[in-house]
Parts: C-alpha cells; structure tokens; sequence
C-alpha cells in the first residue's frame, strides 16, 4: 500500500480560481501520460523535472479540462517520490471530473495526511516537522504560524537530537568501560555523568514548561467573561468581536447560555466566552446557564471579571473572586464613562494588590488596548516577539518529554545511591527511546496512522 501512486485534490473542493490535483508515487509520470495531452506534444515522461507544460487532460477520448502540469522528479519532492501536480480550473464538478480520470488511470485516492506520512517514511522530514506541517495549516494568528514555522525548519528535531547525542556517547562510554576495563576507566565518570544529567534535566524541564505558552500560541487563551447580572458582560463581548454578536439589553439575566466567539487582538488569539450572570436565582433556566458560567470559569486560562461601576464591587463579587483566586484575573470596570473608580480601593477589598484593575466602557469602546496591553503582560512577558524559544505546542510531544525526564531522575538517583554503572545505562537508554519517539525514531505504524489520520485530505 505504501508504494501505490496516491492522488488527491490538495485544494479546498469548492468553487475557486484553480484547483490542484496532486500525484506522488512510482506511477505518477506513467499516469500522467495516459491522462494528459500537452500542447507541444511532449508525454509527461518526457517533460524535464520542475518543468510546467499547458495541455488538456482528457479521458474516454473526451478533453475534460484545459490545465498546467507541472512535473517533480525524485528525490526532490515533498513525499521524495516522483510527483506530478494538475492545476485545473476551479469547482467541484471539473475537479472532481479531473481526479476521477487521474484514478482510473491507475492511482488510489490518498487518505488524509497520506503525502505527509509518505514525507516522514521516506526521510524528508521527522515526526515533529510532520505535525508542524499540520499545525500551520491550522493556524490561527501570527504567532502560531511562527511558532510552527520555527518546528518545521527543525528546531525541535535539533534539540531533541542533540540531547540523543549526550545520552548515547555516556552509554557507548559505560558499555566500553564495562567490557573492556583496562583501557576504559570509570574513575571520575560518575561526577561528570552526574552533570551532563543535570543539564539535561534542565533542559527538558524548559521544554516541558514551554508547553504552557505554546499551547496558548496554538490554541488560544481560553477566556471566561464572567461578572454579575448587567454589568455589561455582552457589551464587552460585542466590542472585542466589533460585531453585535451578543444580545444585549438592560434587563438583568438576558444571557441565559454560554456563548463562544474566537478573536484575534494583535494576534493573541481569545477562545471567548460570554456567560450568564452569576447571582441566586430561583428561574430555573437561568440557574442551568449560571451553573455553566462556573464550570466555565473552572476551565479557563484566563477570566475577565466585569463590574459595573455605577453600582460598585458587592460583596456577591468579593464571593466570586474569592472562588478565583488562584486563576488568572483580570478586573474590568465597565461604564466608567458614567462613573470614575478608584483601582486601589478595589484591590484592597478583594484583598490582592497584584491583580490588575482597568477602567472600560462598552459603550464608549474605550480600555479595550489597555486590555490588549495587559494580556501580552500577563501571559508572554510584555511581548509576543518568541524570538529563540522552542514552544512544543503537542500534548505528545510534552508526555514523552515527561517520561524521558523521569528516566533521567532515575539515573541521577541510581548516581547518588551509588549502584552499579549498568543501572545507568537502563534508565539512559529509556530517556533515549522517549526522546526518539519525539521525532519519529522506531515509532510504531499504529501511532503513525493515528497521526496522520488528524491532517486534512491532500496534505
């Protein structure tokens, strides 16, 4: 099955300028050949490599489409298989009209993530270059698309590699040693050991932490706007989105259900939330959608607590922030184009000099960049320039960084017991595996397919 010619339209298939069809295996020339006719009659098996020819393709004797072929021999392709690519006119009837010919003339639809995993089988790239190929497809800012470019060219596989090194040579070295003692001395090898473990330690903890920010990077803050009946929760949803998304009245428990909008602020990414105000209510509906806006607030990366300032800090939102203390709080004053607030005196009844206070209106769309300012300051350092920072931004890359740091810890705690110094290699050569399963080194095919299967078709 890994050597069939595979074909997939790598476009979107909906109406469009052009539509791409791609080809990749041991057949695609051959295929080209029986569907397309170029211009200057020159067969595709002809045609130089990185070469585009204009023709027709046809099938049953009939032209479907007038097109641009453009032929890639091997290696040096994506798959590093020989490749041909169609671009037809756009739309779903001549795209789907073009594959189909493609198809009878001997390839097999690809399934989704097929030209990837071909790419990572064949060597072109390691299993983390692979997922950053899908995390660009579905990034969501600036930010995340850096963050994932940054993967692609290797940066990850760079690192991880580099600490394969270290553990493999301390290995090779231990083993020497043991089977050939007279011209290999251990005298001293603990203590340095002990180092390079140390630093190694170091250096998968930052990359574990990295985590945090490079899942934020990818997926987005999730963001609970929470606050008491009224205060102006919707208001400041509507304004973030700069649409009239949520309704909004002066009625007290209008919001009934949690709402959820995605937005881009100068490229951090908010996974929204709008939810019900939160106070006792014996309206049974109402109660259903103030439990929600709790559960929502447990789940969240970051709440904005609204309070309205003609009315004050009550004592029902004291009770609320005090449920949240330990998550991360902004405090947003609405209608302070009504009434003036005093930040200090606010956080000293909630007790927490650290959290921040900003003065908005809704209704005026002022303090929105004051919010902006305060986000960037809260969850990446005042700026959203990464610069050298490996951000791993998947959850299995982060387990398997996990384990291969307990490996690690096991050996430092053999070193400090004193056990022999085959006990090292055992718990060295665990960190190993794990660190190579980060990239892809003897990874198992149903983990492979598993993988893959999540990338869209023709990718």
């Amino acid at each position: 099955m890994e050597h069939d010619t595979i074909a997939a339209v790598a476009t979107g298939l909906s109406a469009s300028g052009i539509s791409i069809i791609r080809v990749s295996g041991d057949a695609a020339f051959e295929i080209g050949d029986a569907v397309f006719r170029a211009a200057s009659g020159k067969k595709v098996s002809e045609m130089e490599s990185f070469k585009a020819a204009y023709g027709f393709i046809e099938a049953d004797g009939k032209t479907i489409d007038e097109v641009l072929l453009l032929k890639m021999k091997a290696p040096h392709t994506y798959t590093r298989e020989d490749v041909i690519e169609i671009d037809c006119h756009g739309g779903i009837v001549v795209t789907r009209a073009v594959l189909d010919a493609v198809i009878a003339a001997g390839a097999r639809p690809a399934e989704p993530g097929e030209f990837t995993k071909r790419a990572f089988l064949n060597g072109r790239i390691d299993l983390t270059q692979a997922e950053a190929v899908s995390d660009i497809i579905a990034a969501k800012s600036s930010l995340a698309l850096k963050n994932s470019l940054r993967q692609l060219r290797g940066d990850v596989k760079e690192k991880i590699a580099g600490l394969r090194e270290i553990i493999l040579s301390k290995t090779a070295f231990i083993e020497a040693a043991l089977d050939d003692p007279e011209h290999f001395s251990l005298e001293g090898f603990p203590e340095e050991l002990e180092a390079d473990v140390d630093k190694m330690i170091e250096e998968i903890s930052v990359l574990i932490k990295s985590n945090d920010n490079g899942r934020i990077i990818s997926e987005g803050i999730a963001t609970v706007i929470l606050g008491r009946p009224n205060a102006g929760k919707s208001s400041l949803l509507n304004v973030i989105l700069g649409e009239e998304r949520a309704i909004v009245t002066d009625i007290a428990g209008t919001t009934r259900d949690t709402l959820e909008e995605t937005v881009v602020l100068d490229g951090i990414v908010l996974r929204m939330t709008d939810t019900a105000g939160i106070r006792d209510t014996h309206d049974r509906i109402e109660r259903i959608g103030v439990d929600r806006a709790r559960a929502a607030a447990q789940e969240a990366d970051l709440i904005l607590y609204v309070v309205d300032a003609t009315v004050g800090l009550t004592g029902e939102d004291i009770g609320i922030l005090e449920m949240l203390r330990d998550k991360k709080c902004i405090i947003l004053v609405n209608k302070t184009d009504v009434e003036d607030f005093d930040a200090a005196s606010i956080r000293e009844k909630i007790g927490d000099r650290s959290v921040p206070v900003i003065g908005i209106s809704a209704a005026k769309n002022t303090g929105i960049d004051d919010l902006k300012k305060c986000i960037t300051d809260m969850f990446f350092a005042g700026s959203l320039d990464i610069n050298d920072e490996i951000c791993i931004t998947n959850v299995r890359q982060k387990n398997l960084l996990i384990e291969a740091k307990k490996s690690l810890e096991a050996v430092k705690a053999s070193l400090s017991a004193g056990m022999p110094e085959d006990f090292y290699s055992i718990d060295l050569m665990a960190a190993y595996t794990s660190l190579g399963l980060i990239t892809g080194d003897n990874v198992e095919d149903d983990l492979a397919d598993r993988i893959f299967s999540e990338f869209c078709m023709g990718k």
